[in-house]
């Protein structure tokens, strides 16, 4: 039992370290060539686990090895565009002009009700608001709305808008997280006293956000409503 266990982590280990050095992707944006990588793997790493008979190494040699191949695949296919559209095929257009590419959908077999699907997925109901639409070679579909139904923007109304970065969590269960602390260049002694000032401690902070114009976001560890602070400022509850 102790050597099935020990295999286990071992190779939780190895196949975790596969994974991250193929690339950050969700299981669903998975080009061919990554998907069948992320199967082998997966099916080689239960072998030594299922039998203790077999060597460790049986497993991970053939793991690593994988591995290599998938990156030495992928730096070929950031060189030689022809070769990527070889593995991971290329995007095809669905829906051009508002017209749906018929030809297109049964060379990929998709159904109508795959194309309606697809759609509902980016919270489209309607096709008639669809002006373009691509599928990426993942799989997953890409929509342009006719610009009459897509969702106006500042821009369009003229409205004046300053260009800031999202908040970022700098206080997490009472704990600062220096990263962020220093990405924002603030110090503890003035997030103490905005803290202080509303008779908060940090050990009472479940989560605090800042961004770079000075705004907070403060929920402490009691459950009350949280807070709207600024830094440098008054500070009120809001």
């Amino acid at each position: 039992m102790c050597v099935v266990l020990i295999r286990s982590v071992m190779l939780y280990i190895l196949v975790i370290f596969a994974v991250r050095l193929m690339g950050k992707r969700q299981l669903g944006e998975l080009q061919p060539s990554e998907l069948v990588i992320t199967i082998l793997v997966s099916n080689i790493a239960t072998l030594p686990i299922e039998d203790v008979n077999i060597p460790v190494v049986v497993g991970v040699t053939p793991i690593l090895a994988l591995v290599c191949f998938e990156v030495i695949v992928s730096c070929f296919s950031l060189k030689f565009p022809k070769l990527r559209r070889l593995i991971s095929g290329s995007p095809k257009i669905v829906v051009r002009g508002g017209c749906i590419e018929r030809d297109i959908l049964r060379e990929l077999r998709f159904s109508s009700d795959d194309l309606l699907m697809a759609l509902r997925g980016k919270d489209i109901f309607d096709l008639s608001e669809v002006q373009y639409a691509i599928v990426e070679t993942t799989g997953s579909i890409s929509v342009m709305k006719k610009p009459a139904e897509d969702t106006p923007t500042r821009t369009d109304m003229k409205i004046a808008a300053e260009n800031l970065d999202p908040p970022v969590l700098i206080i997490s269960d009472g704990r600062y997280i220096p990263q962020a602390m220093e990405s924002l260049k603030l110090a503890r002694s003035t997030v103490e006293a905005v803290l202080k000032k509303n008779g908060l401690s940090i050990e009472d902070v479940f989560i605090m956000t800042a961004d770079d114009s000075g705004n907070c976001f403060v929920a402490d560890k009691q459950g009350s409503l949280p807070k709207k602070l600024r830094i440098g400022e008054n500070n009120d509850e809001s």
